[in-house]
């Protein structure tokens, strides 16, 4: 009689292909919907999963019990992503140039997608933690301690950074913002 799988989330024993298939059930959608987001591609997004989950695999013996599995999976796919946008970063800024051209003409949604760059061009003036933490919070509506434990800081740190962000970037977006109507 087979031994039953013990559940990740219920404190139970992790390993092997049980173990992923568990987690690729629970939280493959928000994975793929980190990818997506991240990659505003779906079959980019399709193949970085997949690469998370072998990632996942491999690195199992470093998952810590202090973060949740979604949370320990969310880190690797943000920072899978954010490397491979780093690598094709020229190949990538063109298509996505050509890519605002093309809907801005075809919905005359130039506007959103113009603040969309802005938001875009916000994250790249700070360095790759800030941009994390600024990702997990706003976007993934960790809680403080969550994006503190996922970065390794305290949470005054990450509030920090946040205020930083927010100050540095409501001042220079209301600008460019105002400057597009």
């Amino acid at each position: 009689m087979p031994k039953p799988v013990l559940s990740v989330v219920d404190g139970g024993q992790r390993g092997g292909r049980a173990w992923l298939e568990e987690l690729y059930s629970k939280y493959g959608g928000t994975v793929y919907s980190r990818c997506r987001y991240l990659l505003k591609s779906s079959s980019a997004a399709e193949d970085a999963m997949q690469d998370v989950f072998a990632k996942a695999m491999i690195n199992e013996r470093h998952f810590r019990r202090e973060a949740s599995p979604l949370t320990w999976l969310l880190k690797i796919a943000t920072h899978h992503c954010l490397n491979q946008l780093r690598g094709e970063k020229a190949a990538w800024h063109d298509q996505y140039e050509q890519q605002q051209v093309v809907r801005g003409e075809a919905h005359g949604g130039a506007s959103m997608l113009e603040a969309r760059d802005l938001v875009h061009k916000a994250l790249k003036a700070f360095d790759l933690e800030t941009q994390l933490a600024v990702v997990h919070y706003y976007l993934d509506e960790m809680t403080l301690e969550e994006v503190a434990a996922m970065l390794e800081r305290s949470v005054p740190t990450i509030r920090k950074r946040l205020r930083t962000f927010a100050e540095q970037t409501s001042i220079s977006l209301r600008e460019d913002v105002g400057a597009l109507t």
